[in-house]
């Protein structure tokens, strides 16, 4: 039983976490009710109040991905203020991503204000993207946080089912993995209700068929569900 116990826990050691490639085009993004207002709202920045606009929603929830959509339909730059940049060309369009991650560090925070200064004085665009409000976020640096709380938001909403399962079976597809009909509408039905569950269930689905080396069953998948039940997502 021992010997048993260690030979699979050598397999789960071994079975390290493949380069995972997600497919980022629009062609792979999902619109339904939870996230149709948010992708009309990105698709016409020209009437964002001064240029600017923050997406607003939960781990998980495509908001990267509608980001790196933006990027490429508008030439847009990426920074990340936690990071020294150059500052952008005037009148640039320019994306943040999580930029909750960089409330509560001075270095950032300045860096972060300098930049929507710059974009502000030049014409340029600025979307930012948070899973948490703003109020909330714990930003220090006064002018910076007036200036962010005075920014519109758009809001992607917890998914609907319509959204999960378009998103699950994206978790699925970015893994290059099918599991049978029966699993995967399993998965659904049983599922916490959220994107980061359904990208993290897909993980360890994932690790767990290289680990045993078998396809995906409704026993591996009862077993993951069951484990994480009570995670909050």
């Amino acid at each position: 039983m021992v010997k048993q116990k260690t030979m699979i826990s050598m397999a789960e050691q071994l079975s390290f976490e493949l380069p995972v490639k997600a497919a980022s085009g629009r062609d792979a993004f999902f619109i339904s009710d939870a996230n149709r207002t948010a992708v009309s709202m990105l698709e016409n920045s020209a009437q964002w109040p001064q240029k600017k606009m923050i997406l607003l929603g939960p781990k998980k929830c495509g908001k990267t991905h509608l980001l790196k959509i933006w990027i490429k339909e508008n030439e847009a730059l990426k920074i990340d203020p936690l990071n020294d940049f150059d500052q952008p060309s005037d009148g640039a369009s320019v994306v943040v991503d999580n930029i909750q991650d960089m409330a509560g560090i001075s270095a950032a925070e300045t860096r972060m204000f300098h930049l929507h200064n710059h974009l502000h004085s030049t014409g340029g665009f600025l979307l930012m993207a948070s899973n948490m409000l703003i109020s909330q976020s714990g930003f220090q640096l006064a002018d910076l946080l007036s200036r962010l709380q005075g920014i519109s938001c758009t809001t992607v909403q917890r998914p609907d089912d319509k959204l999960l399962r378009a998103v699950l079976l994206k978790a699925f597809m970015d893994r290059q993995l099918s599991p049978p009909p029966t699993v995967f509408d399993y998965i659904l039905k049983n599922m916490s209700r959220s994107f980061a569950a359904a990208f993290d269930i897909v993980k360890q689905l994932d690790a767990k068929s290289l680990a045993e080396n078998r396809p995906i069953s409704r026993g591996m998948a009862t077993n993951i569900l069951h484990n994480s039940i009570s995670h909050d997502y």
